[in-house]
C-alpha cells in the first residue's frame, strides 16, 4: 500500500513539461535587496518571476518548490494523456508467494510501485489517480492479512500527511468506511481535510469500495430526496445520479484509463459506473514489478487509441 515520499510538480499544465524538483527554503527576507539586469528574455522573466514568488511565501512562512521542466517520453504527447487514470494493484501476495514471503512482503512490495506511479503522474500532468486499495469483498480474506492492511493504512496516513500537504497532493478515499477500525476513520477525515486545497494531483483511495454499494447508496440518497420532496420522480437523470456517487468528490470523475496488473481480465466491481467509456489496459505483471516502463506502455496504447463514445468519426 501507500508508502511515499515523491516529489509532484506544482505547475500541472498539459502544455509544459516538466522535470524534477529542488526545494529551496530561505531563511531571511534579503532576498528582497537583491537587483537583477533588466532582461526581456522569456528564460530570465520566468526566473524573477520565481524569485519574486519566492521572496513573498518565505514572508508567509511557506517552503517553496521550483521546479524545472522535464521532456515526456518518447511517444508520449502531453496533450493527449489521461486526465483520469485508474488503477487495479493485483498480484501483491501472488508475488510473495513465488518468493517464499509472506503476503505482508507483498503488499510492502507494492508500495515501491505505488510511490514511482504517484511521482510520474504528478510529473507529467495527469490530474487524478485512482488506486483499487482494498475491495469491500477483500473484508472476507484471512483476518490476519486483513488485520495487517488496516495497520499499514493507519501508518502510511501519519507518516504522509505532511509529505501530501507539502507537495499539494489532495487525498481523498472513498468506500464504505464504516467498516474501518475507528481510529483509521479519524485519520481519514484529518487527510481529507488537511489536503483539500491542494491542486496538483487529486489522489484518491479507494478502500472497502464496491461498484455496486456505490450506485446503490446513490439511488437510496435520491429516493429519500423523492421521499421528501426534494425531486420530483420524472427529474431523475445521468446527471443527479453522478452527482450522489463517491467520486463526485474530484473534478474528473470518469478515468479515461484502467490500468490491471497481474493478469486477471475483469474490472472487480470497481467504478462500474463511472468506467462507462474507460479505455482498459492489462498487464501480467505482478503489480509490485510494475514500474515506469509499464506505466509508459500503458500511456502510448492509450493514446493511440480513437475514443469515440458511440459516434462515428469518418
Amino acid at each position: 500500500m501507500l508508502s511515499f515520499r515523491f516529489p509532484i510538480p506544482a505547475d500541472h499544465a498539459r502544455s509544459i513539461p516538466k522535470s524534477r524538483r529542488c526545494s529551496l527554503t530561505f531563511q531571511s527576507n534579503r532576498i528582497d535587496s537583491l537587483s537583477f539586469p533588466p532582461s526581456s528574455t522569456p528564460r530570465f522573466q520566468k526566473l524573477l518571476a520565481a524569485t519574486n514568488d519566492v521572496a513573498v511565501a518565505e514572508e508567509e512562512g511557506r517552503e517553496v518548490n521550483v521546479r524545472e521542466e522535464e521532456q515526456l517520453p518518447d511517444g508520449i504527447r502531453r496533450d493527449l494523456m489521461p486526465r483520469h487514470v485508474a488503477v487495479i494493484m493485483d498480484g501483491n501476495v501472488r508475488w510473495a508467494q513465488k518468493r517464499g514471503l509472506p503476503s505482508q512482503a507483498g503488499h510492502e512490495a507494492g508500495v515501491k510501485s505505488l510511490r514511482e506511479l504517484v511521482e510520474l503522474c504528478g510529473k507529467w500532468g495527469i490530474k487524478v489517480l485512482t488506486v483499487f486499495a482494498f475491495s469491500f469483498e477483500n473484508w472476507a480474506r484471512p483476518q490476519v492479512e486483513v488485520g495487517f492492511l488496516m495497520s499499514l493504512f493507519e501508518r502510511v496516513i501519519k507518516t504522509e500527511l505532511p509529505t501530501f500537504e507539502r507537495e499539494g497532493i489532495r487525498v481523498s478515499v472513498i468506500g464504505d468506511l464504516s467498516r474501518l477500525p475507528e481510529q483509521l476513520q479519524k485519520l481519514v477525515i484529518e487527510v481529507t481535510e488537511t489536503t483539500k486545497n491542494n491542486s496538483v494531483l487529486h489522489f484518491i483511495v479507494a478502500v472497502s469500495y464496491s461498484g455496486q454499494y456505490d450506485i446503490v447508496q446513490a439511488c437510496k440518497n435520491i429516493a429519500h430526496k423523492v421521499k421528501d420532496g426534494l425531486v420530483e420522480p420524472e427529474d431523475v437523470n445521468k446527471s443527479m445520479i453522478e452527482q450522489e456517487l463517491q467520486t463526485n468528490c474530484t473534478e474528473y470523475p470518469y478515468p479515461d484509463l484502467l490500468i490491471r496488473t497481474s493478469g486477471e481480465l475483469r474490472v472487480s466491481n470497481f467504478m462500474l459506473w463511472q468506467m462507462a467509456y474507460t479505455e482498459l489496459c492489462f498487464f501480467s505483471t505482478l503489480w509490485p514489478d510494475f514500474g515506469r516502463d509499464d506505466f509508459v506502455e500503458a500511456l502510448r496504447s492509450f493514446q493511440q487509441r480513437k475514443r469515440r463514445y458511440g459516434r462515428r468519426n469518418f
